[in-house]
């Protein structure tokens, strides 16, 4: 009875409970979902059945990923419903996809970035950047940018902007002149989220494409050299290195007027490392087990160096081959767990934990909404190859197989970078990795010329404010106006593009 006389008060419309055009819109969005698919499946029918349900699945979850209408985690169920729904495949060859080595991975390389939440060493790491660098503003810029890109290189992105955007802006609202400050604004809080970005790109585990790529990469391709930290850092890190010069010398020298005084102090960063006082235990156990679980990650895969030489790894020094990255990142996730610490490692005053990590704490601080993102990317990716509709959707780019492989490269790298700035990177590399994949074989290519270019483009995306949680979070500081955060964006989308296509060219 309440619910009848809520909408039959005065003013309010019986079946119409929508209170804003917020509301509205967010409702349409929601519906645009299947509308969208149920056009798709008739427009496509001739193709049959299951291609028909599988393109109009892909369309649903599309539109809900790019909208966000639903949270993204929740559109990443739908595989679940709709596979066994329309034939596609059964809910136990559907669930096997949310389970993935490279999803255990992800989720032992959040568990070790926690630890170094917990213990301040980000901090710590960050100011002692910034402390060598100096405190004129190209100098701050670069401190910025190479503290966030180092610690993007194995934390989650979005962490390190969360980290290191109350650094920058703390070293904005400090004394000096308030006109100096304004024309650093921009430039350095665009600095922490493209050095977020941009680092993320060096090692397989710094952003989710990367991890798309290497989990489709080991399912596609058993026959091909494996592809691990090795082999990815090999290109990675100069691709980091250079493209985090060209960015730094944009934002310095072409797009802002950066001023040359000293902006802070060295007194002020080294105020904020005395306020962290020395080393603690914490500290120095989430150190320790970081860079062994990074250097055992590194080390693992043999590295060919020529023809003649090849570094061994320590899976074929010792035979574990079964022990993969993601075992790796879950024993060094355990240890933080298992290891007692001699004080308390809260400064809040909430008690000491026994260990760096308890469950409590990582259960409320773990984007498991992440992990469910990827296991819907590997069903979709899995549902896309098991209807059929792969092939029918690999004679709608033979189109390309006729440019030069310099153009082919671009071409794709564009076309997956305008995507990114529209909808979830993950979703992105999700979506077209795996129809890619399938047209490498037509074009007669080697596949990880095409797979990691799309890839290392999957993660671009800076022009927009929701382009990425990075670009979010820094443009949610509000001193960031949209139409800089675009000039900005679109040029350092072209120099990625660039850089990529001059890379595997």
């Amino acid at each position: 009875m309440g619910w009848w006389r809520y909408r039959c008060l005065p003013g309010r419309p019986l079946l119409w409970p929508y209170r804003s055009p917020r509301h509205v819109r967010t409702h349409l969005l929601r519906l645009s979902g299947p509308l969208l698919a149920w056009l798709v499946y008739l427009w496509l029918g001739q193709l049959g059945p299951r291609p028909a349900a599988m393109a109009a699945i892909v369309a649903w979850m599309a539109i809900w990923w790019i909208s966000e209408a639903v949270p993204l985690a929740v559109t990443s169920l739908l595989p679940l419903v709709l596979f066994p729904m329309f034939g596609i495949d059964g809910v136990a060859g559907t669930a096997v996809n949310y389970g993935k080595e490279i999803i255990f991975l992800f989720l032992g390389g959040f568990l070790l970035a926690l630890a170094m939440e917990r213990s301040g060493l980000h901090r710590r790491i960050a100011l002692r950047v910034v402390r060598r660098v100096g405190g004129t503003g190209p100098r701050l810029i670069t401190g910025i940018m190479l503290s966030t890109a180092l610690l993007s290189m194995w934390m989650n992105s979005t962490s390190c902007v969360l980290v290191m955007l109350p650094i920058a802006l703390s070293l904005l609202d400090g004394d000096g002149d308030p006109e100096l400050r304004g024309r650093l604004t921009v430039p350095l809080l665009l600095a922490v989220a493209y050095g977020a970005t941009i680092g993320g790109m060096a090692t397989p585990v710094g952003t989710p494409p990367n991890l798309v790529f290497m989990e489709l990469w080991r399912d596609r391709y058993p026959q091909l050299p494996p592809i691990g930290f090795g082999r990815w850092m090999a290109f990675g890190v100069p691709l980091m290195v250079v493209y985090l010069g060209v960015v730094w010398w944009l934002l310095t020298r072409v797009l802002f007027r950066v001023p040359r005084q000293p902006i802070s102090t060295p007194a002020q960063v080294q105020e904020r490392l005395r306020a962290l006082g020395p080393f603690s235990a914490a500290e120095r156990l989430a150190a320790l087990v970081f860079a062994g679980t990074a250097l055992l990650w590194i080390t693992g895969d043999d590295i060919a160096l020529s023809e003649q030489v090849t570094l061994r790894g320590w899976r074929s020094l010792t035979g574990c081959t079964d022990l993969t990255d993601g075992a790796v990142a879950l024993l060094g996730a355990l240890i933080l767990f298992l290891v007692p610490l001699p004080r308390p490692v809260d400064q809040a005053g909430n008690g000491p934990p026994y260990a760096l990590l308890d469950w409590k704490y990582a259960e409320a601080n773990v984007p498991w909404g992440v992990l469910l993102l990827f296991g819907g990317g590997f069903a979709l990716a899995h549902g896309i190859d098991e209807s059929g509709l792969s092939v029918r959707l690999v004679a709608t780019l033979q189109s390309l197989q006729d440019l030069p492989h310099p153009l082919l490269i671009a071409a794709v790298s564009g076309l997956v970078c305008v995507l990114s700035e529209l909808g979830s990177n993950t979703a992105v590399a999700s979506l077209t990795l795996p129809l890619l994949a399938q047209s490498t074989d037509a074009w007669g290519v080697a596949p990880e010329t095409v797979l990691i270019p799309a890839t290392l483009a999957a993660t671009l995306g800076f022009a927009l404010p929701v382009a990425s949680p990075m670009q979010a979070i820094v443009f949610g500081s509000g001193r960031i106006p949209v139409r800089q955060m675009v000039r900005a964006g679109i040029w350092v989308d072209l120099v990625g593009i660039a850089l990529i296509t001059m890379l595997f060219s």
